[in-house]
């Protein structure tokens, strides 16, 4: 295959304004030739001043059309000046590789064709929730989107945290901007599936990350079954706690103690 001119690669910006662009995002935002970008009307404005030839991908929005067709969208608008021989560089918020169907895809089309392609990483919405809830992933983590997680019959352990996103959205697959993207009753489905194995006053934690550093993130705190009453919107992520101590395997326990 002949080596080709043009490159493709993906940053994140981050959560909070500006302040959570990596050195190494900033360096690929002001080299590119070509900037694409979805991101909050603050952000867009600072991105404007970084590289003049930025250009939004939020009119492939559009009421009623597939969200899939949308994502397709985006992916060809990102990679038409790649084959015209464009250094190119998409800018998503959060981390470009978190529920960024379109980041994902166009990276490997561009490999297909040929062409250079990287993903750099960025300060995700689950980075902000760790530090804003304190709580360290390693003690255990579980994490799904949340049509995804009821539709696919995942399996999951009680005895560690469980981390579901877009419980806003839960079988919509549809934009609608006069609707904000929300169903009530998919979020009446998830508790009603949660309420199988968790108890009904289990206290979940329903969180989101905030632009602006110098607002709190908003955490509500919530018994399971108010779940369905609680504040959401499309940013919403759903934290549970861990419902029960993790068992011990104490064959292997004493495997340990006997290494030398």
């Amino acid at each position: 295959m002949r080596k080709q001119t043009g490159s493709l690669v993906l940053v994140g910006t981050g959560y909070r304004f500006a302040g959570q662009v990596t050195l190494e995002a900033l360096a690929c935002l002001q080299k590119a030739d070509k900037l694409f970008y979805l991101s909050s009307a603050v952000t867009a404005n600072w991105l404007a001043s970084v590289n003049p030839t930025a250009e939004s991908l939020e009119d492939c929005y559009t009421d009623g059309k597939d969200r899939q067709l949308i994502y397709q969208e985006m992916v060809e608008r990102i990679l038409i000046p790649v084959r015209k021989g464009l250094n190119v560089c998409a800018a998503f918020y959060g981390h470009p590789g978190v529920l960024v169907d379109s980041g994902h895809e166009a990276i490997r089309r561009a490999r297909r064709e040929g062409y250079p392609a990287r993903m750099f990483p960025g300060v995700s919405a689950q980075d902000c929730l760790i530090a804003d809830l304190g709580f360290d992933p390693l003690d255990g983590c579980q994490s799904y989107e949340a049509t995804d997680f009821i539709t696919r019959r995942r399996r999951f352990d009680k005895s560690a945290a469980l981390i579901l996103w877009q419980i806003a959205a839960i079988g919509i697959e549809t934009y609608s901007a006069s609707q904000g993207n929300w169903s009530p009753q998919g979020l009446k489905l998830l508790t009603d599936i949660l309420l199988r194995s968790y108890p009904a006053g289990h206290r979940v934690i329903v969180y989101e990350a905030v632009e602006y550093p110098m607002c709190a993130p908003v955490i509500q705190r919530i018994a399971l079954k108010r779940l369905p009453h609680a504040r959401v919107t499309p940013e919403s992520t759903l934290f549970i706690p861990p419902a029960e101590k993790p068992g011990i395997d104490t064959r292997t326990l004493r495997q340990l103690q006997r290494l030398p």
